[in-house]
């Protein structure tokens, strides 16, 4: 357990207690604003662009050519959106919903009970409770609190941290941890054959069993009562190898594709696969890491179950494969730790207050 010696607000209490306007540090600004409508009514459009859905299935059949179909697919995906659904990916229905109910039972403590696991991020302290201090690109909140948390490899995690409440917290988020990293070791696998390398080849590149690290971030998004004016998580891309996400079927991840905000439908018994910019720097830009952000709403409290993976952050160098380089084909990115990589994005972030392109 963990205790921050800050008290910071957390957006759960600003939403329950019956304001009708958000303070003015969460309202966006006026180019955001024009493109953020109502999530519930987005959703519902089946025109223009739809975030693929990829059935796994048939990921390690045995007959070759239905395999390579399956890998293609995921390729295909990754090279053009990097995001995805995917179904039958091998993670039973039944865990998926115990994890759901687990995080929802540890949201549903009174603040002062979630405020023992509050995280320190000005000591570094960034494992536990938590809610987005003003040091983000726009000097801007956003309307969620948090729980992260490292949860694999087990030698690795800090127990410690984790909810005591429910009781069951600890035994569900561990077994999904570990079949979470054996489903990331098939995706890196179609994805380095996808590139024309060795099968084990992304997966020895960003730490492999030992090394890449699993960081689970609970995202509660509370009903807020100008979502046109707010966002739960402003847009950005994620530095992670991969992403995966699970939500409790409330919309609100948004994708920038093709110059225009698409809004994610739910998908039953999916989860949502991100591309990272870890391995868009190893595949020399082929693989997409694409920029995404939360809305809200009024009407539905939105969670969302957020898994990182993400190599170690000295240990290994980032740049595009030696095998992947050509004259025609210059690397893209220069050789950087992932740390490095990180400071480079938060500096880059501070320099140019990032606003997000602009759609119509």
């Amino acid at each position: 357990m963990v205790t921050s010696s800050v008290l910071v607000p957390r957006v759960e209490s600003l939403a329950s207690s019956g304001i009708e306007s958000i303070p003015k540090e969460y309202i966006r600004p006026q180019e955001e604003l024009n493109n953020i409508g109502n999530v519930f009514e987005d959703v519902k459009k089946n025109e223009g662009p739809q975030v693929p859905t990829i059935d796994l299935m048939e990921i390690e059949s045995e007959d070759k050519v239905v395999r390579e179909k399956c890998r293609e697919e995921i390729v295909k995906a990754a090279k053009e959106w990097g995001v995805m659904h995917l179904v039958n990916h091998g993670i039973p229905d039944d865990l998926i919903d115990r994890v759901r109910k687990a995080g929802q039972a540890f949201f549903d403590l009174p603040i002062e009970e979630k405020e023992k696991y509050a995280n320190d991020q000005a000591s570094g302290n960034v494992q536990g409770y938590g809610s987005k201090l003003a040091n983000n690109a726009s000097g801007q909140l956003e309307w969620e609190d948090y729980f992260f948390h490292l949860i694999f490899p087990e030698d690795k995690r800090d127990i410690s941290v984790w909810p005591k409440t429910p009781s069951d917290y600890t035994k569900v988020t561990s077994e999904y941890a570990r079949l979470l990293r054996s489903l990331a070791s098939k995706i890196l696998s179609a994805l380095s054959l996808g590139l024309g390398l060795e099968e084990g080849r992304l997966e020895k590149e960003v730490g492999g069993m030992e090394e890449l690290l699993l960081q689970m971030k609970i995202n509660y998004y509370p009903r807020c009562p100008q979502p046109e004016l707010a966002l739960g998580v402003e847009a950005h891309t994620d530095i992670s190898a991969l992403t995966f996400i699970l939500h409790n079927m409330v919309p609100g991840l948004q994708l920038f594709y093709e110059g225009k905000w698409v809004t994610a439908k739910c998908v039953p018994n999916s989860i949502i696969m991100h591309i990272g910019d870890t391995v868009e720097i190893l595949s020399n830009g082929k693989y997409k890491s694409i920029l995404h952000r939360g809305v809200v709403n009024k009407e539905k409290v939105r969670i969302s179950w957020a898994v990182f993976c993400e190599p170690p952050k000295e240990k290994i160098i980032l740049k595009p494969l030696t095998e992947i380089v050509t004259e025609a084909e210059p690397p893209l990115f220069p050789p950087r730790t992932f740390a490095q990589h990180l400071a480079h994005k938060l500096f880059r972030k501070t320099q140019d207050s990032l606003t997000p392109p602009k759609a119509d």
